[in-house]
């Protein structure tokens, strides 16, 4: 019979709460792990190394102002094409949903009409 291994997986919360007791000096790492009971030796150090505390690795981001504005232009317009893509989608579901209606109204098929409507418009390419 095979043993079960069991994988724990910690939210992001749980890490930011157990580095930043660390890091107050309330825990060591060994007492930490001991308290919340952390497996495996590393775990709390590859959490701080990910995150970047502890001391264990530090990055900084130099931007020229410029850059700044850049990246905040490119995330509203992000945001923008991403509300537009929704709004597309809804569009593209209430005309089938419509398609459908009339179809069942009037007895047609609704893939027949599509076909239909593919041959008689062709589109440019």
């Amino acid at each position: 019979m095979k043993k079960t291994k069991t994988i724990y997986r910690y939210s992001e919360a749980f890490k930011q709460q157990v580095l930043s007791e660390i890091e107050s000096g309330k825990y060591t790492i060994a007492q930490a792990r001991s308290a919340y009971a952390i497996n495996g030796a590393g775990t709390v150090q590859n959490w701080a190394k990910k995150l970047g505390i502890l001391g264990i690795t530090k990055t900084v981001r130099v931007e020229k102002p410029d850059e700044k504005d850049r990246i905040k232009a490119l995330q509203a317009e992000i945001k923008k094409l991403k509300n537009a893509l929704a709004d597309t989608v809804l569009d593209k579901h209430i005309a089938e949903a419509t398609l459908e209606v009339i179809c069942e109204d009037n007895g047609w098929d609704v893939e027949a009409v599509k076909k239909k409507a593919a041959t008689a418009s062709p589109r440019k390419r």
